[in-house]
């Protein structure tokens, strides 16, 4: 079911009736990283993890399988989150890491190499050069932020990827937090990559519960995988674009990072 998010109830209210769904069931646990383990900011490299937030994760890890979910590379990720005992997928889930050290990487993208290094040239040509533009290259695809950029350059900004889009059938833009993610044009995402854990990890019995927290575009395909089978919970913040309301698949929302830890930390008591 689909409804707005500001008609979504509290998670933290109801905490009750999430105990009753729980109630023998185990929960795995999926996180996104940005906007849901840490606040949104300025710059990637600024999204810090608390200490009090990898406490809470590392608790819950201890008890359940938990798995960070993120856009991100998998070894930035891993590196920004600090712990051993999770389940780490970065790229959208192409490229994903047990906590035994195996690494499986899906190799879709593998095929898209030279388009994408064109792609990452002609972005850093072109819009590298702007005041507050930011070129974050990954694995698989490449980010394009600017939330600090001008209202002038932001629409530069989006020609140019609406260009590239237009040379390149074969690939898509996946639009975020003030950012166009440019990728391959695949059916794979966050979605696909929870079902796919979930049957890898042999975690898809009736006993199990999964529950994803995310924030962003990219996390709906998770919320629409696990509708009917699991729990979507969506992390509100105070950014602008946080601000405005949208259609979405989950099934609740805490207000922000901190309240996310709190429903996490709870959920680790149990």
């Amino acid at each position: 079911m689909t409804r707005n998010i500001s008609d979504l109830p509290s998670a933290l209210d109801s905490r009750d009736e999430l105990n009753r769904r729980l109630a023998g069931k185990r929960p795995a646990i999926f996180l996104d990283y940005d906007g849901t383990l840490t606040p949104i900011v300025d710059r990637p490299e600024m999204a810090v993890l608390s200490e009090s937030m990898r406490a809470i994760v590392r608790g819950l890890a201890e008890r359940c399988p938990v798995a960070v979910v993120s856009g991100r590379d998998r070894p930035d990720v891993e590196k920004l989150v600090g712990l051993d005992n999770l389940i780490y997928a970065g790229s959208h889930g192409f490229d994903i890491a047990v906590p035994d050290g195996e690494t499986i990487t899906r190799d879709e993208g593998a095929g898209f190499a030279d388009t994408m290094d064109t792609v990452k040239e002609r972005l850093n040509r072109e819009i590298a050069p702007l005041e507050g533009a930011l070129i974050e290259p990954k694995k698989s695809s490449v980010a394009v932020h600017y939330r600090l950029a001008g209202d002038a350059d932001r629409v530069k900004i989006k020609d140019v990827v609406d260009d590239i889009l237009a040379g390149h059938d074969n690939l898509k833009m996946t639009p975020g937090k003030m950012v166009y993610e440019i990728q391959p044009k695949l059916d794979w995402h966050k979605g696909k990559a929870v079902l796919w854990l979930l049957e890898a990890l042999d975690l898809n019995g009736p006993d199990v519960l999964p529950l994803y927290f995310g924030d962003d575009i990219t996390d709906e395909d998770a919320f629409r995988a696990l509708s009917g089978r699991g729990i979507g919970v969506y992390v509100v913040g105070d950014t602008e674009e946080a601000k405005a309301d949208r259609p979405t698949a989950a099934d609740y929302k805490v207000e922000d990072t901190e309240a996310a830890g709190a429903l996490l930390d709870s959920l680790a008591r149990q």
